[in-house]
């Protein structure tokens, strides 16, 4: 399969948001999923399920061998291991890890669509994922990042957080 490079949106919003963020960042690179880049922090408002305290969201930008399958179990490990609950769809949780693209890949499996099949709806994945790719063409819907973000709606729901988070993230070396 080779290298490829992808897109994974993180959010939190139950206990230390900033604290789960950083760890499932330190999480993906212990599981072999190397982190190339990571987006500004972004604290967002509640979609579908409203009743919830504010989500604090990021996008990382990584490169992986894995097969999808194996990346998307590693992702749901990690969530587990970070106290992740699946009890109400849309509901709070500690961490949620989205793939968002991977490579060129276009699957349409029960378990798992990539791209992501909501991305073009989520003002709280695309205005971060823009900070780190604008002009990544999303291959079915032939817009770029940019364009996505330039039409989606609910961006007064989601503001850059000032704090950077504590994880203090460096880039491994090659």
């Amino acid at each position: 399969m080779g290298k490829q490079e992808g897109f994974i949106a993180l959010g939190s919003n139950l206990g230390d948001r900033e604290l789960y963020l950083a760890g499932a960042i330190r999480s993906l690179e212990e599981k072999g999923i190397r982190v190339l880049e990571q987006s500004p922090v972004y604290e967002t408002k509640a979609v579908g399920y409203l009743d919830q305290p504010d989500f604090l969201n990021m996008v990382v930008r990584f490169e992986s061998e894995l097969p999808v399958q194996e990346l998307l179990n590693k992702l749901l490990a990690i969530e587990a291991k970070h106290g992740r609950i699946r009890k109400t769809k849309w509901g709070p949780r500690t961490l949620d890890l989205d793939l968002l693209f991977y490579g060129k890949l276009i699957l349409d499996d029960p378990k798992l669509t990539v791209p992501h099949p909501r991305i073009q709806e989520r003002a709280f994945v695309l205005m971060p994922l823009q900070d780190l790719a604008p002009d990544l063409l999303h291959p079915l819907l032939g817009l770029t990042v940019k364009k996505m973000a330039e039409q989606v709606p609910g961006k007064e729901g989601v503001r850059r957080w000032e704090k950077p988070l504590e994880s203090g993230f460096v880039p491994t070396e090659n």
